[in-house]
């Protein structure tokens, strides 16, 4: 159970960092968030575990909480901050790949310890980053499109944008079946196994699921701190 029990206190870490993020920093400590989840996703996703009687990579709540953090974002602030901590995510990655490719073309010291193991990890993370890259592009921009489609849905059915959140919410559901196929087929096709890569898909949405229903808690959540920073005090 030891994997497990870290797995479930990472979600819970994870989802308290966010809404301290977002109580600490406002919009600016979501964005924070979504580069500092798109890059250690990237690095977490190269570790194959086996947790819950399945195997899975590394790196599924850090990369699902960038969802989280976006739906926020377009919950509170809009489709265009959404959009924007998106291409910020996007560019701040593409920074992470060249300079970590950079320290590879160096020669060590002969003194050096540490060279072999930085070289072990960052020459198998260009096709990671690269997948991860072009599939974040196109599923975080499907998902906050998707977001507001649905936003327009219930408020045209509703009346208002309060009531259905969880139903906008729910559009990470889609969004991470698509991210989780074209991801896993992109970054490890040929490294392992068609049945591996199979599990890693099942096992990877099946943790989506159940993050993307647990975080829509998080979500009513954070929508009650802004609405009460909004809230005028009450004079002296």
């Amino acid at each position: 159970m030891h994997n497990e029990i870290l797995l479930i206190a990472t979600l819970l870490a994870v989802f308290g960092a966010i809404l301290l993020s977002y109580v600490l920093f406002a919009e600016k400590g979501l964005i924070a968030w979504v580069i500092l989840a798109a890059i250690t996703a990237n690095i977490e996703v190269l570790i194959l575990i086996r947790a819950f009687s399945m195997e899975q990579t590394l790196g599924n709540i850090m990369f699902a909480s960038t969802f989280l953090a976006t739906d926020i974002i377009s919950e509170l602030h809009g489709k265009k901050q959404a959009k924007q901590a998106v291409n910020i995510g996007i560019f701040i990655s593409l920074c992470f790949l060249l300079i970590s490719q950079s320290w590879l073309q160096y020669r060590p010291s002969p003194d050096d310890q540490f060279y072999p193991f930085i070289q072990g990890v960052f020459t198998n993370t260009p096709r990671v980053l690269i997948s991860s890259l072009a599939v974040y592009a196109i599923v975080q921009r499907f998902d906050v499109w998707l977001y507001h489609r649905l936003w327009q849905f219930t408020e045209n059915s509703a009346g208002s944008t309060q009531p259905f959140l969880w139903l906008r919410n729910s559009s990470t559901l889609i969004s991470q079946l698509l991210n989780t196929i074209l991801f896993t087929f992109l970054a490890f096709w040929g490294t392992y196994s068609l049945p591996t890569l199979i599990s890693i898909i099942i096992s990877t949405y099946v943790i989506y699921i159940v993050i993307s229903l647990t975080d829509t808690p998080i979500v009513y959540l954070a929508r009650f701190i802004a609405a009460k920073k909004r809230r005028p005090s009450p004079d002296p």
